[in-house]
């Protein structure tokens, strides 16, 4: 078996590149919710590596939770509407709420998870996303904070993954066309 790192047809986003948006970010996250607590929301495991690095970067007071959210299973596009395998359990009434997510493509499970946190009562809702692809949404919907737009390909690495792999990469890359879906991971 080869190293992940072989498996990477074409890099998309350098660690380096990864890192300085990083800061970007989080100076923009800091600027508008300056003096206030954040309520982040990760959606996992996908924006993990990211938002582990993301509050590192922010000065403000936050809280931390994470809702689980399935649509992909082992494909290269989602193959359902997303389903929600964990719930939050912060109160979110009246607060001041940032969910964070690994990529935005069709919308669908950003628009999901936006309108759960909706019906807790937070006092706002903004939403970041390291990637926004270029592709045709699902659902109208476009994210607050973005971190990178990107092509329409299917892309690893920095918490994204292809079936439970990938995903410490310290980059982001398109995985070689044969690897996608190989019979022996089936």
């Amino acid at each position: 078996m080869t190293a992940p790192i072989e498996d990477i047809d074409k890099i998309v986003v350098t660690e380096a590149t990864i890192r300085k948006r990083l800061t970007e970010l989080g100076e923009e996250i800091n600027l508008a919710y300056e003096g206030r607590e954040v309520a982040v929301i990760a959606i996992i495991n996908g924006a993990i590596i990211f938002v582990a690095d993301l509050i590192r970067q922010l000065s403000i007071p936050i809280q931390l939770d994470c809702i689980r959210v399935s649509s992909y299973r082992d494909e290269t596009s989602p193959v359902q509407a997303p389903e929600i395998i964990d719930r939050i359990r912060l109160d979110l009434a009246g607060a001041d709420v940032l969910l964070i997510d690994d990529i935005l493509d069709t919308g669908n499970t950003l628009a999901r998870v936006s309108e759960i946190i909706k019906e807790m009562g937070p006092a706002s809702l903004k939403t970041c996303v390291l990637l926004d692809k270029h592709t045709k949404r699902s659902v109208e919907f476009e994210a607050d904070f973005v971190g990178f737009k990107i092509p329409d390909e299917f892309v690893v690495g920095y918490g994204l993954d292809f079936a439970e792999r990938y995903r410490q990469l310290p980059l982001i890359g398109i995985l070689k066309p044969e690897l996608q879906n190989p019979p022996e991971w089936a």
